[in-house]
Parts: structure tokens; C-alpha cells; sequence
């Protein structure tokens, strides 16, 4: 039975939004702190930087044998539910924390969680709607990932600088949304993929198109200056702000991408991906050069508004774009793919970026990150005008 739109959504891709919600949420109440936190407990910044990294690294295999293995059984919801699961048991368990190397075990595990569901979600989302509509729904899906990132770093502010708690008790407190979100989508979410015996001999990378390949050769590249957001705290602490406002700060830069998420998906609906990739790129290098050359919190609040519109312009049409470039049957290893390139490429970019922290100074991290942000730019023009050449000869060969 056909249900009926949700907002002018199709309902999987509202009630996915919904969980992403309650989930960042939960995550960005725990990230914005994190570095303060692990600071705390006596790691350096290149301890910091690796934590993510591995975290993110090792459990990204995981998207994209998650993304395979759901197109080969025809299912995603299971991976789903146990991915979501997973990040609300690890949750709390941060409260027990008294080392760094505890924080990584955490990480390691509860990103596994999200290694587990973030293709197949990409993938139910794409198979639920309609071509015309995968800019808007995925940028309804990066507006409800935002809107949880600025209600968790709100709450972790209010928490530390209003009530007299502590981080523990506010790593007790998140777990609150990550149940919120696994029963989200235990209840009203419906699966969507096709039968496992029409698709099961057609599920393999080597069928995904040569485009989609050397979209994610770009995407390594820029990934590579991509370092962890969490470098960013951690220079805007050292302006000399009170710690307690550090997560308040990160809340602007949510605040302007859920702002513009989904006006921007809607337009690169009509106008396509590339340009809005493009100047996503643009942005980020600007911004990160900005943060290597500037050392002043006042400068820092307009970056993280700018930063906000680079998130806004990139990680929608992204995805929008490989809904476009993969065919229905191969959803979930293409989307599986771009996560494990995302994650595997993360461990070299903190690596790099906690090196240059530590070991030349707080400038130098930012300015690889620009540095290798406006190569990617230019590899994306190329892209974009060989895909237009490519068009207009399989257009004239029609004709």
C-alpha cells in the first residue's frame, strides 16, 4: 500500500531524516565536547587526530561491504537498525572514560555503527524516491543531520555552562536521542530495495560506470585536506574563549548548513550537482586558509558561517549526484564505496593535519587543508566539462 507524502517527502525519506536527527543529536552533544574532554584527560592533538582517524578508517570498510552486502540480499533496514543500535549501547559508555585509549575503543565501536548503516540508509533513501527529487530529499536528510547538530551542541552548552554537570553526566544524557532514533526506525520505516533474485546477479563494483570512479578520485583528494572537525575546536579554544562556549560556537556553523541544505538541493535539482561542488570546494578553501592565516574569534565566528555554507553546497549533492550516476541495482555498493573512501581516506588526512599541529604549528593543518581543497576544485571542472563533452556527442550520435 502507497503511502502518502510527509511534507511533500516520501515518508522513508522523512522518517530517516527524523532518526538522523535524533541521532546527531545525541552525537554532536558527545563531538562537541570530545576534544575538550580528551584534552582533559591528557592527550595531545595528534592523539585527538588519530582517534578519529582510526575510528573513522576502520569501521568505514564496513560501508562498503554493508552497502554490497544489502543490494545482494535486497534489504537495508537490518543494517539499519543494528547500525543505529549500536551508536545508543556505546553512547553512555563514554562516561567511563579515564584515558584517551578508552575513548578510541568507543570511537572504534560505535563508528562500526555507523560503517554498518550509512549505505544501506543512502541506498533506501535513493530506491524510495524519484529521480527529480534526490537533490531536495537528500538535502532534507543534511538539514535533519544539522538541525541535531545544533540542538546536541545547544545542549551540551546549556549542560556545562549553565547546570553544574559534568561530561559524564552529559554522555548519560545523549544516549537519550539515539534510542529515540533506533525506534524511529524499528516503527516507520518500510523497506524498499528490489528482490534479492532480480538484483543478484548483477551486484558488482566492476559494473558501477567509469564516471562514478573518478568522481571518488576527487573526492580522495579533497578528503586528504579534510582533516577532523574536531582540529577546528580545538584552535577556536585557544583563542582564549571559555571552554563552556566551544560547543556554542559549532552550533553556528550547523545552524547556516540546516539554513541552506535544502533550498540548495532543490536548486541542484535544476541546475546540477557539479556547480554547487564546485563552489563548495571554492568555499572550503577559502575557509581553511582563513583559519591558518587568522587567530582571532571574531574572524572564527564568520568562518563557521561560511563553513556551514561549504557543507550546505557539498554533502546533499554528493550524494544526489551518485543517486544520479548508479543504477538502481547498485545503490548500496556505490554509496558503500563513497563512504569507505570518505572514512579510509580520513586516517592520512588527521594523521597529517595532527602532525602539522603539533610538529610546525596551529597554521600549518589549515593551509594543507586549502591547499588541497583548490586541486580539487580544479579536478572538479574538469570532470564537469568532460561529462558535458560527453553529453554532447552521445547527443549529436542520436540525432
Amino acid at each position: 500500500m502507497k503511502r502518502s507524502k510527509i511534507f511533500g517527502l516520501q515518508p522513508n525519506a522523512f522518517f530517516t531524516g527524523l532518526t538522523s536527527f535524533f541521532t546527531d543529536t545525541s552525537a554532536k552533544m558527545v563531538y562537541s565536547v570530545m576534544p575538550l574532554f580528551l584534552l582533559s584527560i591528557g592527550a595531545s592533538k595528534t592523539t585527538i587526530s588519530l582517534i578519529e582517524g582510526i575510528a573513522e578508517s576502520t569501521a568505514s570498510l564496513l560501508k562498503a561491504i554493508s552497502g554490497y552486502w544489502s543490494d545482494k540480499i535486497g534489504k537495508n533496514k537490518p543494517f539499519m537498525i543494528i547500525g543505529y543500535g549500536i551508536t545508543a549501547i556505546i553512547t553512555p559508555l563514554y562516561a567511563l572514560a579515564k584515558m584517551p585509549i578508552q575513548i578510541l575503543f568507543f570511537r572504534f565501536f560505535e563508528r562500526i555503527g555507523k560503517g554498518l548503516r550509512a549505505a544501506p540508509r543512502d541506498s533506501l533513501i535513493s530506491s524510495s524516491i524519484k529521480k527529480n527529487e534526490a537533490g531536495k530529499t537528500f538535502g532534507f536528510q543534511k538539514a535533519m543531520d544539522n538541525s541535531g547538530a545544533i540542538v546536541g551542541p545547544l545542549m551540551a552548552f546549556l549542560l556545562l555552562s549553565v547546570s553544574s554537570l559534568n561530561y559524564s553526566y552529559l554522555f548519560l544524557l545523549a544516549t537519550i536521542p539515539a534510542i529515540l532514533g533506533v525506534l524511529t526506525i524499528v516503527f516507520f520505516v518500510k523497506e524498499a530495495k528490489t528482490e534479492k533474485k532480480e538484483t543478484a546477479k548483477k551486484i558488482s563494483p566492476k559494473y558501477l560506470p567509469k564516471k562514478f570512479y573518478f568522481f571518488l578520485i576527487i573526492i580522495f583528494v579533497f578528503t586528504l585536506g579534510n582533516s577532523a572537525d574536531a582540529l577546528l575546536l580545538v584552535k577556536t579554544s585557544e583563542t582564549g574563549i571559555d571552554k563552556s562556549y566551544v560547543p556554542f560556537v559549532y552550533m553556528i556553523f550547523n545552524t547556516v548548513s540546516v539554513l541552506l541544505a535544502i533550498p540548495i538541493g532543490k536548486l541542484s535539482d535544476k541546475i546540477g550537482r557539479e556547480k554547487l561542488i564546485i563552489l563548495g570546494f571554492l568555499v572550503y578553501a577559502i575557509v581553511y586558509y582563513l583559519f591558518g592565516r587568522f587567530n582571532s574569534m571574531n574572524v572564527f565566528i564568520f568562518l563557521f558561517m561560511l563553513y556551514g555554507f561549504y557543507s550546505a553546497l557539498t554533502d546533499g549533492s554528493q550524494k544526489a549526484m551518485i543517486s544520479d550516476i548508479v543504477s538502481k541495482e547498485l545503490k548500496g555498493t556505490g554509496f558503500g564505496i563513497y563512504h569507505a573512501v570518505l572514512g579510509i581516506t580520513l586516517l592520512p588526512a588527521s594523521l597529517i593535519a595532527g602532525l602539522l599541529y603539533d610538529r610546525v604549528n596551529s597554521n600549518a593543518p589549515f593551509y594543507f587543508g586549502s591547499a588541497m581543497a583548490f586541486t580539487a576544485t580544479v579536478l572538479m571542472i574538469i570532470f564537469t566539462v568532460l561529462g558535458k563533452r560527453k553529453q554532447q556527442l552521445t547527443n549529436g550520435l542520436q540525432r
